[in-house]
């Protein structure tokens, strides 16, 4: 069993960098037999509670509290919208240097709409000499991504709604941006990343800041393309 890398723990929470491809726990909806909430549970000895979700193919900062009491404080946090996430994505065609995507957003299966923002600005830019239907070029934008809201797949769906997917994204994406990649640059996974998050402590009342550092398929493509991250 490959252990995860650790970003933060203390006796209340722990953070962990997830990789893609992994859900955080078991459900309905699939047939996996290996879990981020079983495989931390083993390694760390001890239970632990999940307190917010990142999507199966979403890599990066993911955090757990070390009991139940931690673990209701900081839920709320994150419903209430008191901690600052910030990710990381790539997406097609150049984005606005910044903007703030204000769209509600409907759950498959439920009649209620929910408000949902999400903030972003550009980083950098640029534009591979590759015909991609109907264009003669292919255009990429690096952005970093501050949800407001905390809907099921709000970053994907609304990067979507703007005609920004995020590539390698096989539901909200475009398949021929995605093969692009594939091909060309070997890059077969959802280009969004959790990078940080700042918030008080549940317990201390001390502002934490932690990051998750970039996988390597954002720094090659950052030295290939060279934008500066």
């Amino acid at each position: 069993m490959k252990s995860f890398t650790i970003i933060f723990a203390d006796p209340f929470l722990v953070a962990i960098d997830k990789p893609p491809s992994m859900l955080v726990h078991r459900t309905t909806i699939s047939t996996d037999r290996v879990f981020i909430l079983q495989q931390l549970r083993e390694q760390l000895g001890r239970h632990v509670f999940p307190v917010h979700r990142l999507d199966r193919a979403t890599s990066g900062l993911l955090l757990f509290a070390l009991n139940s009491e931690t673990a209701a404080l900081i839920a709320k946090e994150f419903t209430e919208g008191r901690i600052q996430k910030k990710y990381m994505a790539v997406v097609r065609g150049f984005t606005d240097a910044e903007g703030a995507i204000d769209h509600p957003i409907r759950d498959s299966g439920e009649a209620k709409v929910q408000e949902a923002l999400t903030e972003y600005r550009t980083i950098d830019r640029t534009e591979v000499p590759i015909a991609v239907r109907p264009h003669p070029s292919a255009r990429y934008s690096l952005i970093e991504v501050l949800p407001q809201t905390g809907r099921r797949h709000q970053i994907r769906r609304h990067l979507k709604h703007i005609s920004h997917p995020i590539i390698g994204d096989v539901r909200y994406g475009d398949g021929r941006h995605n093969r692009l990649f594939r091909e060309q640059f070997g890059i077969n996974r959802l280009l969004l990343h959790a990078t940080a998050q700042a918030f008080k402590h549940p317990i201390s009342g001390k502002l934490l800041q932690l990051e998750a550092p970039l996988p390597e398929e954002f720094c090659s493509l950052a030295r290939l393309f060279r934008w500066k991250i």
